[in-house]
């Protein structure tokens, strides 16, 4: 079975590596998946980063996780459905900000894990109550801040079980694929996300 590749997006001050992508990136390594993050310094607009994440995830042949904090969170979301991730995992996402909501992307029909801390003064958790009550997405909000560095136990626990399900999915539709001749190949061969 193809493990899934995983692609982490970092928020607007902070990098590629920083403590908590490397924290779950560990996870999902654990769990024999692919691990990779897109480098957003320099790069300030919230499209230009959906474009920058379009243009790596084109060559990923692996069913894709999308994993984002804050406006990375904003990010993985808006290019979720042209991506064709299998899955969308958000930390505190930059949803429904003051002046900007008509930017909020639309939640994509797929799998959607939502994490946000009470105490975040960036983004307010009323703002991923709404979005995961508009696309029934599953919501965990612990006691946390906007960063949420001091939930990283709790947050990788949550990934863990998130992208295990999303293992045992495609695991499950490549078994029902398999009995269908094509084994879930497109006709370039690529596996079916």
């Amino acid at each position: 079975m193809t493990m899934p590749a995983v692609y982490f997006s970092h928020g607007q001050e902070s990098g590629p590596w920083g403590t908590k992508i490397r924290s779950m990136a560990e996870t999902v390594r654990s769990l024999g998946c692919r691990a990779e993050s897109v480098d957003y310094q320099g790069i300030a607009d919230p499209t230009e980063r959906v474009v920058r994440l379009l243009e790596e995830c084109r060559q990923v042949r692996e069913p894709l996780i999308l994993v984002g904090s804050s406006m990375g969170g904003h990010v993985a979301t808006a290019a979720a459905a042209e991506t064709g991730a299998v899955g969308l995992f958000v930390l505190a996402p930059a949803y429904y900000m003051e002046g900007f909501e008509e930017l909020t992307p639309p939640p994509p029909a797929i799998p959607i894990v939502i994490v946000h801390g009470w105490r975040d003064d960036v983004v307010p958790v009323a703002n991923s109550i709404r979005y995961a009550g508009n696309c029934m997405a599953t919501l965990h909000v612990v006691n946390g801040d906007h960063r949420l560095t001091s939930n990283l136990d709790e947050i990788n626990c949550y990934l863990r079980q998130f992208v295990t399900e999303r293992i045992d999915a495609i695991a499950g539709r490549m078994e029902s694929e398999s009995t269908d001749g094509d084994g879930g190949r497109v006709p370039d061969g690529r596996l079916q996300r």
